[in-house]
């Protein structure tokens, strides 16, 4: 057997690994560049779509931070023409401002449900539809058989789920892929130019299944996620002391 059928043979094998796992299919052309720095925790250094990534937060602020950075990371992986659906009891996005991470508004379809249980019907029914590229869905509480159900049906579709958990009575246990907790950093801006500066986090990958849980100081800048330096991060989370 020659070497590069022995490679492919061993790619195979690991996709169905990762698909068990809760990783989801494996692309045909895994997203590397535009998720970097975040893709090098996971297996692979490939960071995985087709799965379920869990937010975590507990602050308005913070919820809002959350919202943009989802928005970010959907947008590196969404291709032109496809769709994202975004489920949650009251619309908190402002739609043309999508457009800076990589989102055009009419690729966003926003659906408003007043119930927890039937957010999580919703949001399950949308994970089945194959011609969705990510769903992002708010809720408040998440078991660990509500998960999997989710789990089950993006191992199917490969559609990438974003679940925001806004205040949750507790951190518990679940099937998704991996747990987030954003933190907002003051942004400063470029030099010699009025205004803001660009969104930065503080991104926290507290759990992730066979990775690396890992933090990140990251701003969105030309349209991509950029590392703070050390002078930066500093400077910004002393700012943000300062201010609170």
């Amino acid at each position: 057997m020659q070497a590069e059928q022995k490679r492919e043979m061993v790619k195979a094998l690991q996709a169905k690994i990762n698909a068990m796992q809760g990783f989801g299919k494996m692309p045909e052309e895994p997203v590397t560049d535009g998720l970097m720095p975040f893709s090098s925790a996971f297996p692979g250094n490939v960071f995985p779509t087709g799965a379920i990534h869990e937010f975590i937060s507990y602050e308005p602020v913070e919820a809002a931070s959350t919202s943009g950075f989802i928005s970010a990371l959907a947008g590196s992986f969404m291709k032109p023409g496809s769709l994202c659906l975004w489920i949650a009891k009251e619309k908190m996005i402002f739609p043309p401002a999508l457009k800076q991470f990589g989102i055009e508004p009419d690729r966003m379809i926003f659906i408003k449900v007043l119930k927890p249980k039937d957010t999580l019907w919703t949001i399950e029914e949308a994970l089945k539809c194959e011609a969705l590229t990510a769903v992002i869905g708010e809720v408040k509480e998440l078991g660990f058989t509500e998960s999997r159900r989710l789990q089950l049906a993006v191992e199917q579709s490969g559609v990438t789920a974003f679940i925001h958990r806004f205040r949750p009575f507790a951190e518990n246990a679940t099937a998704c892929t991996a747990r987030w907790k954003i933190t907002p950093l003051a942004s400063s801006p470029e030099e010699g130019l009025p205004g803001l500066g660009h969104s930065c986090w503080d991104v926290q990958l507290l759990k992730v299944r066979n990775g690396s849980p890992h933090s990140w100081p990251v701003t969105w800048a030309g349209g991509c996620f950029r590392p703070l330096v050390e002078k930066q991060f500093s400077a910004q989370t002393q700012h943000a002391r300062n201010a609170g």
